[in-house]
């Protein structure tokens, strides 16, 4: 007789809350002591689980840090690119051009002020670590392919101003919405992300749209 699994509702959610305490204290971690200092040992410790429970689902520390991201891009533990997000739906189905950007701005901040520091552990990471470089790689290829579904969408209604490319317009909106603009303007200069915010969005409709918002 075969043996039968066990999995009952509660071991899963048992087991999705022991996932997410283990993404929380890497994060935690990483920001503080950076990505090559940080063991896997030293995360079982701060999560409070054993060296095997972390290995299990990340199996490396760079399949971790992989998690970490995709956990802090999407907001929740949902599998779906965020392309099928219903945030960035929103902002396809939006028929008007600038609050179509607005709208971009908006979940540029909120995804921004998720991640936070984990951009630069990111790319530190991907200078010592080739999993890390090809994670980083993929973050630039989906943001640039993500912007330019969104630039598309206002293409595609004869929204951008006139003689703006489609390709010139997604590398603008590409770079304007940049983690490293953020990270310059924010923790740089000191700018709050409700003014990165507004900076994005009345930018964004100047070089896209040739409007002004104010």
């Amino acid at each position: 007789m075969s043996r039968r699994t066990y999995n009952s509702p509660r071991r899963q959610q048992q087991a999705a809350a022991t996932r997410r305490s283990i993404l929380e204290a890497a994060d935690r971690l990483f920001a503080r002591d950076g990505y090559p200092a940080t063991t896997m040992e030293a995360i079982a410790g701060e999560a409070g689980v054993s060296l095997k429970t972390v290995y299990l689902p990340f199996t490396t520390k760079s399949g971790l840090l992989r998690a970490l991201w995709d956990l802090r891009l999407k907001g929740d533990d949902a599998d779906p690119p965020v392309a099928q997000h219903e945030w960035f739906r929103e902002v396809l189905d939006e028929p008007d051009p600038a609050r179509k950007l607005q709208l971009n701005a908006r979940n540029s901040r909120a995804a921004k002020t998720r991640i936070g520091p984990l951009f630069k552990v990111i790319r530190g990471a991907s200078e010592i670590d080739d999993d890390c470089g090809a994670l980083w790689q993929l973050i630039q290829t989906d943001f640039h392919a993500n912007q330019r579904t969104i630039v598309d969408s206002i293409h595609r209604r004869g929204g951008l101003r006139h003689g703006l490319t489609l390709g010139r317009a997604t590398d603008t909106l590409w770079t304007l919405n940049h983690p490293d603009v953020w990270n310059l303007l924010v923790y740089e200069r000191g700018w709050s992300p409700k003014q990165y915010e507004t900076w994005l969005y009345e930018i964004s409709c100047a070089e896209l749209l040739g409007t002004l918002t104010r």
